[in-house]
């Protein structure tokens, strides 16, 4: 490998991740998505992530906006591209498969 590619990899995993999740009021399914996002930040990216959480409920403007089709929805904004998961985020393996980091 060269130096230029292994800079460029070793760059990437530590810019943070960009994650928002979409939440539709104080549901079982939202409260359960929220636990689930939490654990696996704290556990895989620890110290390397932000966190923003919308509820949708308060904010529906912002499901058109963003093009949230349903809740809750897990967005990774950064690093790119872009990256969107649908339901409780229970299936954490293939979470972080998706989200395309190396666990911490």
């Amino acid at each position: 490998m060269s130096t230029a590619f292994e800079a460029a990899v070793a760059a990437r995993r530590s810019e943070p991740v960009v994650l928002k999740l979409y939440i539709s009021g104080p549901t079982p399914r939202s409260a359960q998505a929220l636990v689930h996002v939490r654990d696996l930040c704290e556990s895989a990216l620890r110290g390397r992530y932000e966190l923003s959480v919308v509820d949708l409920s308060q904010s529906p403007a912002q499901a058109a906006r963003h093009q949230i089709v349903a809740a809750p929805t897990l967005v990774r904004e950064r690093p790119l591209p872009q990256r969107k998961f649908i339901g409780d985020m229970s299936d954490r393996a293939k979470i972080l498969r998706g989200l395309d980091v190396v666990a911490a």
